[in-house]
């Protein structure tokens, strides 16, 4: 599962923040939670739109691709800090992310009460039109004499708390599973596969379905090649290196970006047809409805709801095995939705790989071996569908396996 906390301060020295940061941690293998800051939000007001603030924009998206929310809150004259309120004001007007979420409320205090008004005073908002988080009652988390309950590393000192702490955490986790078996799917909007529309970095100029796409793509802004250097996040490599990099690895990968134009693939086989998703030099820059362009509609629809699915948020990936490959192949495709720096959907990543040879690798390394019997399908998983047909075993003609290959169009 993955969280968000939300600390509910924005003090530098936020003991709110070191008691969801020593959760990160220290349970890091129950959960993933991700730690969010409110510190650069801005006031509410209702003149001003709040898509305008880089923070609000990221806490919008983090929340709402969430599995639940931690807020971690003070107590400030018997109620939560201004700076929290304000993004609860932000984030239930004209957005709703926390509509139906799953929320836990923690909160450390200097006194020992612990920010139980506060925590009362939260439970309150949560509840209130337009926010509508889904609280579980009575799983209240209480941290008093906050100066005192951490050693020089972040971490609580006493063990009963931390065993209560988890308690807490082992309830909310439960009840995150339980509400996720009645969140219904967002609905999904059409989606334009011929990039009507332009993005701030759809090159312009140049036909995405012309065939030397990339040369003249690449002339016309520029370009760097070769030996030329990038700076990356964590490192510096050359255009080449680069290059390298990608084509050494042991997927084959494609990249779409959020106007649907299909930009890259990392792994030409002098045989396009041995390939898992073939894809050919002419394909890159083409639309999306020009690289399905054969495909039936069964199909098509198959490509709509994996894209749409990926931009709305429902999911973060979506994964699918290609049936009737030959034997000793276990065709498998992973879409997964990339998101610019305020989180915002950015594209598709696509991986494709056969799971065979490391399905035996590790069998035989750790001398293990499968046994038989039919597994009952994970729920809400949408694995089953044909991706050759785009029909599910259930006969769902909407396709959502994600079967069809969302970039290449490649069904092998």
């Amino acid at each position: 599962m993955k969280f968000v906390g939300l600390v509910g301060s924005n003090y530098d020295q936020s003991y709110n923040r070191k008691l969801l940061e020593f959760i990160r941690r220290h349970f890091k293998l129950k959960f993933e939670l991700e730690v969010l800051e409110i510190d650069e939000v801005p006031m509410f007001n209702q003149d001003e739109k709040w898509d305008e603030s880089f923070q609000l924009r990221y806490l919008y998206n983090k929340i709402t691709r969430a599995d639940g929310v931690i807020i971690a809150t003070p107590e400030h004259n018997h109620t939560i800090s201004a700076s929290l309120k304000s993004v609860l004001e932000w984030l239930s007007y004209e957005v709703h992310p926390f509509e139906n979420k799953p929320v836990m409320i923690v909160g450390a205090s200097y006194y020992d009460q612990g920010t139980s008004r506060a925590q009362v005073h939260l439970r309150k908002i949560l509840d209130a039109p337009g926010v509508n988080a889904y609280t579980l009652p009575g799983n209240e988390f209480l941290l008093g004499k906050a100066k005192e309950a951490f050693d020089i590393n972040g971490n609580i000192i006493n063990e009963g708390t931390v065993n209560f702490l988890e308690t807490c955490l082992d309830n909310f986790v439960k009840y995150v599973g339980v509400v996720s078996k009645l969140k219904k799917p967002k609905p999904i909007e059409p989606e334009d596969l011929y990039c009507t529309n332009s993005i701030a970095t759809t090159i312009q100029g140049v036909d995405p379905d012309d065939p030397e796409w990339v040369e003249k793509a690449a002339e016309l802004v520029g370009a760097v090649s070769g030996d030329t250097y990038v700076k990356l996040d964590h490192g510096i490599l050359t255009v080449n290196q680069i290059d390298m990099f990608l084509k050494a690895m042991p997927f084959e990968l494609t990249f779409a970006d959020d106007n649907n134009q299909f930009l890259y693939f990392n792994n030409a086989h002098q045989d396009p047809d041995t390939m898992f998703g073939k894809r050919v030099r002419a394909q890159s820059g083409n639309r999306l409805g020009t690289v399905h362009g054969t495909l039936p509609d069964s199909r098509m629809k198959n490509v709509e709801w994996v894209v749409g699915v990926l931009r709305n948020g429902d999911q973060e990936y979506v994964r699918t095995i290609v049936p009737g490959t030959p034997e000793g192949v276990i065709n498998t495709h992973n879409y997964q939705a990339m998101y610019y720096p305020d989180g915002s959907y950015a594209g598709i990543n696509e991986i494709i790989f056969n799971f065979q040879p490391w399905l035996d690798w590790y069998l035989n390394t750790t001398g293990q071996r499968l046994v038989g019997g039919n597994a009952a399908a994970p729920a809400g998983g949408h694995g089953g569908a044909d991706a050759t047909s785009g029909a599910s075993d259930a006969g769902d003609a909407g396709g959502h396996g994600g079967g069809a290959d969302a970039t290449s169009g490649a069904s092998n």
